[in-house]
């Protein structure tokens, strides 16, 4: 028991000389001075027996204090410090960075519902770039760190995006979001196997963004801002091709993996514009500079086939084929505008066994 605390004994005894008036006033400096949870609990147990209880509420995290923890371990994460001998990082925190980066996604999430979340999306996006991150680089000793942080980065982005468009409203939300949803979204995923806990309960981004588009003006203006996103991601991509190994194109293989991560939104916006008077935003998405590969070819078939003009749809999926003769997908919509299919493709699908 710590020396500055009187146990019971010596608490009665203290008391005892004191007669009513003396301890209500004691108990109401207390109350008076005390923190919210001191008072809650005052007040709790002044209620009459036959009242209920109020159970007490946990104090919000404070979001600056938050962000100042999140930035600076994801400082040390990115540093290397929890992969070698780092000592601003101590050795037994390093094999408990699952147990660190938990409380903090769990506080950050948690402090977006305080009067001022400003720090508080700060550092939910931080955590999220970090997780994004850790799906192709080592920060820590794991070999598949999202999974085991059990970190799901469509809950976390779907209560960050919720908290903008309540506090910040659908102006904030319209600019800030696109680009947010362009740096994020993963075709397959966030975690590096694909399977697990984790990724049973993943979704595509477009999905909680959708239910937050609730009317058609929404609708509207956020697919106006996105592609404007895009094409601000497009002309920021290296305009020189990089080379590692041999003749590797590190923008162009941006750009596809770009388009792929993104194919189910942009599915989304095909369903919602096609034959609207907003459809001319189809051609512009089409056209980005930030998108290329047959996933690209495959959106410019799906609106000219949404458009009537069947035959440039087969003639466009042709040549996505051509790239990809096994694709399941492409090769569905080829039959469906009855399309002519590569040399490959029919090679491929001979080679499958038929169901009897």
């Amino acid at each position: 028991m710590p020396a500055n605390r009187m146990n019971r004994d010596e608490f009665y005894t203290a008391m005892a000389p004191n007669d009513d008036a003396r301890l209500r006033k004691i108990l109401w400096t207390l109350y008076w001075r005390g923190n919210a949870q001191l008072r809650e609990r005052v007040e709790d147990e002044l209620r009459p027996p036959e009242q209920p209880k109020v159970k007490l509420k946990k104090e919000l995290p404070d979001p600056d204090t938050v962000l100042d923890e999140v930035t600076t371990f994801v400082k040390l994460a990115k540093d290397g410090a929890y992969m070698a001998g780092d000592r601003r990082v101590h050795y037994t925190e390093r094999s408990k960075w699952r147990l660190t980066f938990r409380r903090l996604a769990g506080d950050a999430l948690t402090a977006l519902q305080a009067d001022n979340p400003g720090p508080a999306q700060q550092a939910v996006a931080e955590m999220v770039d970090l997780a994004c991150d850790m799906k192709s680089y080592d920060y820590f000793h794991s070999d598949d760190p999202v999974e085991a942080a059990k970190f799901v980065v469509s809950d976390a982005v779907a209560v960050l995006w919720e908290s903008v468009l309540r506090h910040d409203g659908f102006a904030t939300f319209a600019r800030r979001v696109p680009e947010q949803l362009i740096r994020w979204e993963a075709d397959y995923g966030w975690t590096r196997r694909g399977y697990g806990q984790v990724p049973e309960k993943e979704t595509a981004l477009g999905v909680p963004l959708a239910r937050l588009l609730t009317t058609p003006d929404m609708w509207r203006t956020f697919a106006g801002s996105y592609v404007d996103a895009l094409d601000a991601a497009g002309r920021a991509d290296p305009r020189r091709p990089r080379t590692v190994y041999g003749s590797f194109d590190e923008t162009r293989y941006r750009r596809h993996e770009r388009t792929k991560d993104l194919a189910a939104w942009h599915e989304m916006l095909l369903n919602r514009f096609a034959g609207t008077p907003e459809d001319e935003l189809l051609d512009r998405l089409a056209a980005s500079p930030a998108l290329a590969g047959p996933e690209l070819i495959f959106l410019r078939a799906r609106i000219a086939e949404r458009r009537g003009d069947v035959a440039q749809a087969a003639t466009l999926v042709t040549k996505c084929l051509k790239e990809l003769p096994g694709h399941q997908g492409y090769l569905d919509f080829a039959v469906e505008v009855s399309a002519e299919l590569p040399p490959r493709t029919r090679e491929l699908l001979s080679q499958r066994p038929r169901i009897r």
